[in-house]
């Protein structure tokens, strides 16, 4: 075979358009076009190696030997461009990539936010499965269906350019990509290649034949517009709605559960009374009014007002997600130029990161406290970050910020609220909604009913925060019985946890989408240099949604000014004290959060339904054959995990104590140190002071105190000695050459040193 047929050209490149249609469906996954290059480029590199086999005519085993050569060698400019010799020849850090993408790169798609900004590895999802499609159906084309053109086996070829379009399905956000287009181009090229594999009949004369062509070209149009038609009204008909859509993504990611916090908000008078002079953080490019973000609450119970469960379809508070380096914008908001703010915590320690505005990126800048990237999760529409394993002093950070750009009211007089519903709220007094209804009674737009309500309370009520210096008593807490003593005592007093919490009631009272922010508001310079936070700074305020605006602030509470006599209310004979609360546990919230594990057997049948056993099918073929090539990699990376854990979780302390120092130790091999042998742990640390010189000495006295004292070792001494093994190795590591790095992935000392022992200690067996 030296040439390719017409007719076997055509066979090559239909599934190569249907799969490059496919491809599209990664397009909701990535912030930028580098899956299209990857993917475009797979497809051509496997098309290429699978004629180069066929011309060689080469069996299984060298087929799959020119697959895995192309594969590797011809990747590099496709998925690690950046990293490779002159763009387009590989180098260390590229062979690395294409080796770890087919691994990790599929979990990374599936727990971080999209789209997605991520590291070289991750581009060779797309790159992959590309060569794998390609590669098998041009090896069809070219060997198989030249010995028989029929329409049922020309039908095979399309089963890996249909798995590609579903993986892209699969792995894409509630958002489709191009649905309606894609979906009619690939069923129509499909179709309109399967009808023209009908051949005329051999024995046919050359005037019947003319016909029969035509008859064709006739039928295979009516098949394909009357399919296209039928498909486009099926389509509206039965397409369910965006948050229907089944995305593996949905299934996999563990959800950030913010019931299982307790409000923020019902903690504000501890920042008031314990908190008050105390430094929590050090915030460095803030600007003059500017306000740190805590946490921002949309739900209300009748007792606190609290982040919505994240199990609620809402355009709101309870949505968390993993982010990846670059984190995406909110879905309704206007936003300024961004800005740096460089933030350092000292006290402060909560689940809520301190953020300001909506943050565009967050790099961690302390190496001893900065969390996993797993722990730290981002709500686009709120603008809120949690570090679900805390954040604690000697974390610092860097925010990209772009802030909402509040406009003046006249140009929020036309402004329409924004059409979303609001978050449940139960529980609200009635006086407190017939009180929002008389303010508004004469105002026309929202902002000026909203705008009524705001002054309403700052002017009426007076401030207080119940300390021992105030003037007047001031009962903590925002439940239903608070805010109806706010309307109906002879003086209105409360600090911004009432306030606020009052405010976003009675506009909730009115239909319209607000939500309650909790954060702090300390003196800024216009220099903007560093300004020391307290508790003292604590506020909290209000944020109402317009429609193409975004949330707009309102900041309801009254100037620190005196009480007349006559208006100063009598304490309560039973105050009542003050606690976090906890998220309630009756039966209506119970509803709300535990309605994504109600076993129901109609869903697992359409999840079952939406998952067809010919793509199961698919899946393993390609998988099996890069599990046998990438398996080993995989499987040193789990013994190192399984080693590291099982060192951690030593049943008594002096014994994790030592496995946190061979661990150390350990890892340094693998970077390429030479560890000597059968020495004290200080002389093997002295040994290799200039791979850490500051951690090692420290935890080879920690480690040997630990065993040889003869004491119980605490928990909290286990967790030092291991943050500080852990900050070693991280810190040897980034000191490392990239390609001590990268080889330290595939070796495992532990195993090494313990075959060294053996085969030790069987040369002393032998020569006694």
């Amino acid at each position: 075979m030296t040439t390719l047929a017409p007719r076997t050209i055509a066979d090559v490149l239909v599934p190569l358009v249907l799969a490059a249609i496919g491809l599209l469906g990664f397009a909701a996954a990535f912030d930028s076009a580098a899956y299209a290059l990857a993917g475009g480029g797979g497809l051509l590199v496997g098309a290429a190696a699978a004629i180069l086999a066929a011309r060689l005519r080469l069996g299984v085993l060298g087929s799959t030997g020119v697959f895995v050569a192309a594969y590797v060698l011809l990747g590099t400019p496709f998925v690690a461009p950046a990293d490779g010799l002159l763009i387009a020849l590989p180098s260390f850090v590229s062979l690395a990539a294409l080796a770890l993408g087919p691994v990790l790169g599929w979990a990374d798609i599936l727990t971080l936010q999209a789209p997605l900004s991520l590291p070289a590895y991750v581009t060779a999802v797309p790159y992959v499965a590309a060569v794998i499609v390609a590669f098998t159906s041009t090896t069809l084309a070219v060997r198989w269906l030249t010995r028989r053109r029929t329409p049922a086996r020309a039908a095979l070829l399309l089963v890996g350019p249909a798995a590609l379009y579903a993986v892209g399905v699969l792995l894409g956000t509630d958002e489709p990509v191009l649905a309606l287009a894609r979906g009619g181009a690939f069923a129509a090229i499909a179709l309109v290649w399967l009808g023209w594999r009908r051949r005329p009949e051999a024995a046919a004369t050359a005037s019947a034949a003319r016909p029969m062509v035509r008859r064709k070209l006739v039928g295979t149009a009516i098949v394909v517009v009357a399919a296209l038609a039928l498909g486009t009204v099926a389509a509206a008909a039965l397409a369910p709605r965006t948050d229907d859509r089944f995305v593996l993504r949905e299934q996999v990611e563990p959800p950030f559960e913010p019931l299982e916090v307790p409000s923020p908000l019902a903690g504000f008078r501890e920042y008031t009374k314990d908190l008050v002079d105390t430094e929590l953080l050090r915030v460095e490019g803030l600007r003059p009014g500017d306000r740190l973000r805590l946490a921002t609450m949309d739900v209300y119970d009748g007792v606190t007002w609290n982040v919505a469960g994240a199990a609620e379809a809402l355009e709101g508070s309870g949505r968390f997600r993993l982010v990846g380096r670059t984190i995406p914008e909110p879905p309704l908001a206007t936003t300024e130029p961004t800005s740096t703010v460089e933030v350092d915590v000292v006290a402060y320690d909560d689940v809520w990161l301190p953020t300001a505005g909506y943050a565009r990126r967050i790099d961690f800048t302390g190496a001893d406290g900065a969390p996993d990237r797993a722990d730290v999760r981002y709500n686009a529409a709120t603008g809120s970050t949690v570090v679900t394993s805390g954040a604690t002093d000697a974390l610092g950070y860097r925010i990209a910020t772009a802030r909402q750009s509040v406009p003046d009211d006249a140009s929020l007089a036309d402004a329409p609220i924004a059409p979303f519903a609001p978050a449940p709220v139960v529980g609200v007094p009635d006086t407190v909604v017939a009180l929002a209804a008389e303010l508004t009674a004469t105002a026309e737009s929202p902002i000026e009913q909203l705008r009524a309500l705001e002054q309403h309370l700052a002017t009426t009520g007076y401030y207080s925060r119940g300390t021992a210096n105030d003037q007047v008593p001031s009962r903590a807490g925002h439940a239903a019985d608070r805010m109806n003593d706010m309307v109906t005592l002879p003086s209105m007093v409360g600090d911004e946890e009432q306030y606020a919490s009052l405010f976003a009631l009675m506009a909730r009272s009115l239909d319209y989408p607000t939500r309650v922010v909790m954060g702090f508001a300390p003196e800024v310079d216009d220099d903007g240099g560093e300004v020391v936070v307290t508790g003292d700074d604590v506020t909290a305020w209000v944020e109402v949604a317009f429609d193409e605006v975004g949330w707009v602030p309102f900041f309801p509470v009254p100037d620190e000014t005196d009480v007349p006599q006559d208006q100063i209310p009598e304490p309560r004979t039973e105050p009542q004290p003050q606690v976090r609360q906890p998220p309630r546990t009756d039966t209506e919230q119970d509803d709300l959060v535990t309605s994504v594990e109600i076993d129901d057997s109609d869903d697992e049948e359409r999840d079952a339904a939406a998952l067809p056993g010919w793509l199961v099918g698919a899946m393993l073929a390609a998988g099996v054959p890069l599990l046998l090539v990438l398996g080993p990699m995989l499987l040193i990376a789990a013994i190192k995990r399984r080693r590291l854990e099982r060192r951690r979780r030593a049943a008594e302390g002096h014994l994790a104590v030592a496995g946190a120092w061979d661990e150390l130790v350990d890892r340094l091999a693998e970077l390429g140190a030479s560890i000597p042998a059968r020495q004290t742990r200080p002389l093997v640390a002295a040994g290799l002071a200039a791979h850490a010189p500051e951690e090692l000495p420290a935890l080879a006295r920690t480690a040997d105190e630990a065993v040889f004292s003869g004491r119980a070792v605490d928990a909290d001494e286990v967790d030092r000695a291991w943050q500080g093994a852990l900050a070693a190795i991280e810190r040897a590591t980034a000191a490392a050459p990239r390609g001590e790095r990268l080889r330290s992935r595939f070796r495992l000392a532990s195993l090494r040193a313990r075959a060294r022992r053996l085969v030790e200690r069987a040369e002393r067996v032998r020569r006694d």
